[in-house]
């Protein structure tokens, strides 16, 4: 590595004529406005704005736009056009995209963006890659200091240093990184939706014999829930709380140093819901937090739903196998007998997923609430118990049936994007002869 290339420890350019510049002199950056729910003047009016939900790096949504109030002048300073570059501020800063549509009148951007057009030659593309380059290299982690908020201010962004080579160059770089990474994009959009119909096939499995059983020719009736429609004659329907105890849990203060501790009480969130089953927790809590914060000592076996929010966890299940106690984000359903099967329920809630989201949009004091009222009402089919122990071995069986190939192509997956990464970190920082990129 060149003496050169150390100036710039994300980026090791081994190219003494790509000079070390500051973002600042070779493009304009501009930070968006702070929100503004009224208007200050007779002039202002609601404008459409895009904040960093909509920036993710395939590229910028003008779906769904919230709107804020802003004066002529901020809708002239802070317009949005095709091929500006839009980087985070906020969150996973330094997260960027281009625009390649056009936005809609008036657009305009919140301040947990920043918006980047190309002075002289320079190519924005270029620099959006050299962003993602820094980005896996870690690099944000150091600068924005992430154990805090991060956030990636206008100071740093335009102090921000890196190797840059000439702007035909730039391009050069940008159009075949703009060829390799959306060939490369195709492969790995192929790869997802097989898993995809992996996916499908198995829900579909799952949801068939949940809601019907095991026996093509058995006698079925109707189960008077909507969501279910008929099931086996034999079924019972029941409500939840009639066969389980139905609960949730809280969050002590993270500010108290007495209900915290590294070998205490396993604590869980509602993250755990997002894969079946939940087999450790990372934080802990005090017997003076289970004591005075009321939280329930949850045994197994039981099932945890996430009860809050609108991301994809509200609505998912997973079977707890170990003793626990959880946040107000979850809920627990711990069955009264063996007349109902945790793992049997946990499949039959992923069934009845659609119909907890509908069912709780608006709920609660929370927009996106389940609330333990309802998981208890919730009326649900009973097969014998030893029916349920069937169904749930042959769902297992066909999981196991499908694994490897799940396993192969997520692997593939996996590869692919790696090519990627490696693939922009090679070219941004030289060891692509630019010869090679031509064609």
């Amino acid at each position: 590595m060149s003496a050169l290339a150390s100036t710039v420890p994300w980026q090791p350019c081994e190219k003494p004529d790509w000079p070390v510049v500051q973002v600042k002199h070779k493009f304009n950056t501009a930070l968006g406005k702070m929100l503004q729910p009224q208007p200050a003047s007779e002039a202002d009016i609601e404008a459409p704005y895009i904040k960093s939900m909509h920036v993710q790096w395939h590229g910028v949504s003008f779906e769904d736009l919230p709107c804020m109030w802003a004066s002529p002048a901020d809708i002239t300073q802070l317009n949005l056009q095709v091929g500006d570059l839009m980087v985070c501020e906020g969150g996973e800063v330094g997260r960027g995209a281009l625009v390649l549509n056009d936005p809609p009148p008036f657009c305009i951007f919140q301040n947990a963006l920043h918006r980047v057009r190309a002075s002289n030659a320079n190519d924005v593309r270029y620099l959006n890659y050299c962003l993602k380059q820094a980005s896996e290299a870690g690099w944000f982690e150091v600068l924005c200091n992430r154990a805090t908020i991060a956030h990636f201010t206008v100071e740093k962004f335009r102090e921000l240093r890196l190797h840059l080579p000439s702007g035909e160059s730039q391009r050069l770089i940008a159009n075949y990184l703009d060829r390799e990474t959306a060939r490369i994009d195709g492969l790995i959009a192929e790869k997802e939706r097989m898993l995809a119909l992996l996916e499908e096939k198995r829900a579909a499995l799952i949801s068939r014999v949940v809601t019907r059983g095991l026996d093509p020719n058995a006698l079925l009736k109707p189960s008077g829930q909507e969501w279910l429609g008929e099931i086996p004659a034999h079924w019972e329907v029941q409500p939840v709380k009639y066969l389980a105890v139905v609960g949730n849990g809280s969050t002590p203060s993270v500010e108290n140093a007495d209900y915290w501790d590294d070998e205490g009480y396993p604590w869980l969130n509602s993250s755990v819901v997002n894969v079946s089953p939940v087999v450790s927790a990372s934080r802990f809590v005090t017997e003076t937090a289970l004591r005075e914060c009321h939280l329930p000592k949850v045994q197994p076996p039981a099932v945890l739903v996430g009860i809050t929010g609108q991301g994809k966890t509200r609505g998912m299940a997973s079977v707890l196998v170990f003793e626990a106690t959880i946040n107000q984000h979850l809920a627990f359903i711990k069955p009264r007998s063996q007349d109902l099967d945790t793992d049997f329920l946990c499949y039959l809630l992923g069934h009845a997923y659609a119909f907890l989201r509908s069912d709780s949009d608006g709920a609660g004091s929370t927009k996106g609430a389940i609330t333990c009222e309802q998981l208890a009402n919730m009326k649900i089919p009973v097969p014998p118990g030893a029916e349920q122990t069937e169904i749930c071995t042959r769902i297992r069986q066909s999981l196991d049936v499908s694994k490897p190939l799940r396993s192969e192509v997520q692997g593939s997956i996996d590869l692919l994007t790696e090519r990627r990464s490696a693939l922009i970190t090679a070219a941004v920082t030289g060891q692509i002869p630019l010869e090679e990129m031509t064609g």
